[in-house]
């Protein structure tokens, strides 16, 4: 998709790191500044326009501000008109002055964005934003929302993908409660905070949902929109998917893969207990004393996808982790020492890319040790394009989800559903 407006995707953190984890971090935010920095100008794609077609048709999807006055809509659909564009939907967004009108709109292909947006400027609109839409655009509103609410009722990690999904092209960004207690949401309402381009929606557990979408601000129906899919998901409680894998690895050991959330927070300690130093360093980056701080942020459905691999006897001896970080997906594996170099790395990994590019995601990323082999190996049999970054001492390995990705079920074993 064409992007007439991309979006800034971190906050600045002015804050000396403190430690090793802090450190990492701090790294991993000047990388991903590198890669994006700020959102070009509105008249800036991002990228190369595609040669129009003769005869073919493009979709695109318009915001523009229009007077609350009679005819100020009409004069802009006739402005259209004279472009041959088609109106395919329209949703209304009433502000205390004016009209936020978003269409969906089937224009000539080689009629470009800057001409739509010139005839919308000549009939009286202002502050318009355009940008490619496709074929999943055509479902209407009411349908896309039930759609999103029933896949957040089934799995509560669904949240954060059903927000963007609803709100287009945003940064969502989860702050947990604090370690020591309290609630990071003190100061915000309960019904929430609106600010132009940032909402802030309060989580049921205590801590806060932050939405910020730069150069496109909210309206009030989105808003409403974003607390009805919170409140959904605060009535509905702790919710994971059920179902499990059992896999036979080739060397004949069964291992049962499945979801996991913070209920698995006492088995994911004692897989700690059982991991050597290296290996915890290799996995946490930081004292291996302070692995278990992390288990209750990692493990809790709110801030992405963990998956678990159990032994026939039920023993944890596996994490796979998939966390929404910004726009950005990170994954994260953990395997028992005496577990390693037996596919069990390889088959979290697939599974959770596998679970990244269904959610929509275009890439996910590894921050890992040139000394892990084992993950730099795991990253590398995805079979996907990868790219490599460096941030003292820190790699960071992004794969890229152009194509449809395999669990990995065929290398490690055979597979039945239960």
């Amino acid at each position: 998709m064409t992007r007439k407006v991309t979006d800034v995707t971190d906050l600045k953190n002015d804050c000396r790191p403190a430690n090793p984890w802090q450190r990492v971090t701090a790294a991993l935010h000047t990388w991903r500044t590198r890669r994006h920095e700020h959102a070009p100008p509105a008249d800036d794609t991002g990228s190369p326009a595609p040669e129009p077609v003769p005869g073919a048709n493009t979709l695109w999807r318009m915001r523009t501000t229009v007077k609350d006055e009679p005819g100020s809509l009409a004069a802009l659909c006739t402005a259209l008109a004279e472009h041959r564009v088609d109106i395919l939907s329209l949703q209304t967004h009433p502000l205390a002055e004016g009209t936020v009108d978003e269409f969906l709109l089937r224009a000539p292909g080689e009629l470009p964005a800057s001409g739509i947006a010139t005839a919308v400027r000549t009939a009286g609109g202002t502050d318009t934003w355009i940008e490619r839409a496709d074929a999943h655009d055509l479902v209407d509103a009411p349908t896309r929302v039930l759609g999103l609410a029933a896949r957040t009722a089934l799995d509560a990690a669904e949240l954060p993908l059903a927000l963007r999904q609803l709100l287009g092209r945003c940064t969502i960004r989860s702050r947990p409660v604090p370690t020591g207690g309290g609630r990071v949401s003190d100061g915000v309402p309960v019904e929430g905070a609106l600010d132009g381009t940032v909402m802030r929606l309060r989580a049921p557990e205590g801590g806060l949902i932050i939405v910020e979408r730069p150069y496109l601000p909210f309206t009030p129906t989105e808003f409403a929109r974003a607390r009805a899919l919170v409140e959904l998901d605060a009535r509905l409680g702790p919710r994971v998917p059920h179902g499990r894998d059992v896999l036979t690895l080739a060397e004949g050991s069964d291992i049962t893969v499945r979801r996991a959330d913070t209920r698995d927070l006492e088995a994911a300690k004692a897989l700690h207990e059982r991991c050597s130093d290296r290996t915890l360093r290799l996995r946490y980056h930081g004292p291996v004393g302070d692995a278990d701080r992390y288990l209750r942020h990692l493990l809790s459905p709110r801030f992405g996808r963990t998956l678990a691999v159990q032994t026939a006897s039920g023993r944890l001896v596996g994490l796979g982790h998939l966390l929404w970080d910004g726009d950005e997906t990170e994954v994260a594996l953990i395997v028992e020492d005496a577990w390693q170099r037996r596919g069990v790395g390889g088959e979290l990994l697939g599974r959770l890319v596998a679970m990244a590019a269904e959610g929509g995601c275009r890439s996910v990323y590894a921050v890992t040790q040139a000394s892990n082999t084992g993950m730099v190996a795991a990253m590398r049999g995805l079979g996907l394009p990868l790219d490599y970054q460096v941030e003292e001492g820190t790699l960071v390995i992004t794969a890229r989800l152009g194509e449809p990705v395999s669990t990995g079920a065929g290398e490690s074993g055979s597979a039945s559903a239960s």
